[in-house]
């Protein structure tokens, strides 16, 4: 029982830590300034803009 209740923990932490990695990538992928230029010819630089801020304040990249 107990080997069941480890993989169940296992798997939990591996998808919110594949989850993690997603959301920073993301967010490191849209704070460069040519990929919002791309977006922006694409017609979604409203969304990207308005989701720069948080996701660099999130992330801490102003500091950096």
């Amino acid at each position: 029982m107990e080997k069941s209740n480890s993989n169940d923990l296992q798997g939990t932490l591996c998808l919110f830590g594949g989850l993690a990695l997603v959301i920073a990538g993301t967010g490191l992928l849209l704070s460069h300034p040519a990929v919002r230029k791309y977006f922006g010819q694409m017609g979604l630089s409203d969304i990207v803009q308005g989701a720069i801020p948080d996701i660099e304040r999130y992330l801490g990249l102003r500091a950096m």
